[in-house]
């Protein structure tokens, strides 16, 4: 830098970012540290950031995009507490999935579907915040790793990553198959809760 060229307010980076301007994709790990806004939000523990409902849930019409892959209708906008209550309802050796909970919102809410996108960061919320607590002792916390991703997959992004989720599965009595580079329940079918109701011919 030249000794006459003009030092940029830290302040002006830190507005852009609170505006969104900021073109996500380049931000680079120094720039966070000017950021008011990131550096508010550091602080916050994952557990406060499952209580913090963003005024949810709501019920809102499909997208035109959306409707592409889901249909005509509404889908239902969940608060993190509501996912995360889900989750904790899976008892030992049972299982769930996102696409159950998001049919379990739906149905909650009279919508006709559970958006995927926040469920699934709302379970991940959950996740963290359920290690969270086991770090400071707490012994009853929501059992994530029953919570899997569709077909049975387990979930990389929650703590640990598969070491871990497939360490607790196991404990729990199921089978963990490698496809590629996924894993997979083995007949999580036959272990999810509640059961799927089936059809009347």
């Amino acid at each position: 830098m030249r000794a006459d060229q003009p030092v940029r307010p830290v302040q002006a980076r830190g507005e852009q970012c609170i505006a969104k301007v900021c073109p996500r994709p380049r931000r680079r790990a120094s720039d966070w540290a000017f950021c008011p806004s990131v550096a508010m939000r550091a602080r916050k523990s994952w557990r406060e950031k499952l209580a913090d409902n963003k005024g949810l849930p709501r019920v809102e019409p499909i997208t035109p995009k959306m409707s592409v892959r889901w249909g005509k209708g509404t889908v239902v906008i969940p608060s993190p507490k509501e996912v995360d209550w889900l989750m904790k309802r899976v008892p030992p050796g049972r299982l769930t999935t996102i696409n159950q909970i998001r049919s379990s919102l739906a149905k909650r809410h009279r919508a006709t579907i559970g958006c995927p996108i926040t469920t699934g960061i709302f379970a991940w919320i959950a996740a963290n915040a359920a290690e969270e607590a086991a770090a400071e002792g707490s012994r009853n916390i929501t059992p994530y790793w029953r919570t899997l991703k569709e077909r049975g997959q387990l979930n990389e992004k929650y703590p640990g990553g598969i070491p871990a989720v497939a360490k607790h599965l196991r404990a729990e009595g199921h089978k963990i198959v490698k496809r590629g580079r996924k894993f997979f329940v083995i007949g999580f079918e036959d272990s999810l809760h509640p059961k799927p109701s089936r059809s009347r011919h």
